[in-house]
């Protein structure tokens, strides 16, 4: 079988075509020796391989030294990836990793406890060079190597993740201290791996039934999109970003904040042409602001199919506005999301709050709730400013977030959005605009980028006709062209985001 890496336009195909149909068979790997999304407490790695058959997984001093390989979006940067590729190895006690993202295919070793890159190449090079790499890590080559670093292994506080949450293992992990290797190691011929004798008494005999992951032992996570800035891309990056998540297998519910209700129309939930057909008026987000006892999470949100597979939505009204002043003289109004998104904890892995381009109460609601925050900008000069009302506001929010016991709002980064695609605008001035944010204000900027694209545009603007009136029935960037550079920038927004909240 040949690989093309122009044949992966994501990290699901990298999966599938290049490792799973071509390296792990080219490395000798069957499929009894290989396992894919197994998971150490919060290590969870995509793919774990063994030189010999592991069911149930072994690990011994006879056992086999295995190899990591981990699979990234190729648009993705793999040196955004290394610390976590090492904290894997390192944590593990594993001799090998492997990173790829398609265009290009990286090898890297543990000594000690450090890591050193010992093989590179191109996706378009891969065939020529597969070789180097089965002398590497092939699993034959594997089978003769036994090293003391990757036999001293008693784990500890180690979670299989199991699909019912039954089959969850703790194991012990201590490193034996100052452990020296033998002496007069048995010499090998030249260029092979030196196989060193290890006393069996220091590492037990440890077994793990191999069991499927699964996504409901995780912590639901809270992520507000906000900037007291209107009009730079704050809706179109909830929407996308919640579908792009759902495609991920994550359970997303997102809630609209804003009285303008611009994501409750943008995920299609508006589906009547006068106000007074509106059926969203007597279920809300508002409803649920207002009742410590009454309208539930559940009980509000409404499926929403503007994207595959579906989301959960708290729509929002334009009622929100008239309300604001009674709500924030109320001594629970702060806090009661937090009590009601609590009820729903095990429902939904990811909820996206958009909020209100204001620094009102809605807006001081989305963040006291929430547990990391993105804030989208367009990088242009009164964005950028406005950036230091969002750093005075967060400060505020921590202040009462302090008081109630919730740990700080952890800003993941300004999200460059809406950005042109001139040719001569992203080479000279938006490598500028980025360098701004950190310098002048203190501020992550994250390595993803929208564009503003006419697939973004078109997408939110679909309709279907019922009977004399034409509805609107927008769909995601990703329902609507799969393959465009739109949807492949949120995907790779959503890696990023899943890997800055440890959910990858």
């Amino acid at each position: 079988m040949t690989f093309n890496p122009n044949n992966c336009r994501n990290e699901s195909e990298v999966e599938t075509k290049l490792i799973v149909s071509y390296l792990l068979p080219k490395l000798g790997y069957t499929p009894d020796t290989w396992h894919q999304e197994i998971a150490f407490g919060n290590i969870r790695l995509d793919f774990l391989s063994f030189a010999t058959k592991v069911i149930p997984i072994v690990i011994d001093t006879d056992s086999p030294m295995s190899v990591v390989i981990e699979a990234k979006h190729p648009k993705e940067k793999l040196d955004r990836h290394i610390r976590r590729l090492k904290r894997y190895l390192t944590s593990l006690n594993i001799r090998y990793g492997l990173i790829t993202n398609a265009k290009e295919i990286r090898i890297y070793e543990r000594i000690a406890s450090e890591i050193q890159l010992v093989f590179n190449c191109s996706g378009q090079e891969l065939e020529t060079r597969i070789d180097e790499i089965i002398a590497l890590i092939g699993r034959d080559s594997l089978k003769i190597i036994k090293s003391p670093q990757n036999l001293e292994l008693k784990y500890s506080q180690l979670n299989l993740v199991t699909p019912d949450l039954t089959n969850e293992i703790a194991i012990a992990l201590n490193h034996p201290a100052n452990v020296e290797p033998p002496p007069n190691p048995i010499s090998q011929p030249e260029n092979v791996p030196e196989i060193v004798p290890f006393a069996p008494e220091i590492v037990p005999e440890i077994k793990l039934d191999l069991v499927e992951p699964t996504t409901s032992q995780n912590t639901m996570k809270i992520i507000a999109v906000y900037h007291n800035k209107g009009g730079v891309g704050k809706t179109t990056t909830v929407v996308n970003l919640a579908a792009a998540l759902s495609k991920q297998c994550k359970r997303v519910l997102v809630i609209d904040l804003d009285s303008q209700a611009n994501t409750t129309f943008a995920t299609g939930l508006v589906k009547f042409d006068d106000e007074e057909d509106d059926d969203l008026k007597q279920k809300n987000i508002l409803h649920i602001l207002q009742s410590e006892d009454f309208y539930s999470i559940s009980e509000v949100a409404r499926k929403s199919n503007f994207c595959t597979p579906a989301i959960d939505v708290i729509p929002s009204h334009i009622d929100l506005m008239q309300y604001e002043t009674e709500l924030n003289s109320l001594d629970y109004s702060r806090m009661i999301l937090i009590q009601k998104l609590a009820e729903v904890q095990d429902k939904y892995d990811i909820v996206l709050i958009d909020t209100p381009p204001s620094l009102n109460f809605y807006a001081r609601v989305a963040l006291i709730a929430a547990d990391y925050l993105i804030i989208p900008s367009d990088l242009k000069p009164f964005a950028n400013q406005g950036l230091i009302n969002v750093k005075d506001f967060i400060k505020k929010v921590n202040g009462f977030k302090k008081q109630i016991g919730k740990n700080p709002l952890q800003v993941l980064g300004v999200l460059p959005c809406k950005i042109s695609t001139n040719a001569k605008f992203i080479q000279h001035s938006l490598p500028r605009r980025r360098d701004a944010i950190p310098k002048r204000y203190g501020m992550e900027i994250m390595e993803s980028v929208i564009y503003e694209r006419d697939d973004l545009a078109k997408c939110a603007e679909q309709t279907q006709i019922f009977g004399d009136m034409e509805i609107a029935d927008p769909i995601s960037v990703l329902d609507f062209k799969p393959d465009s550079v739109a949807s492949q920038e949120f995907e790779v927004l959503a890696m990023e985001v899943l890997e800055k909240i440890g959910e990858k």
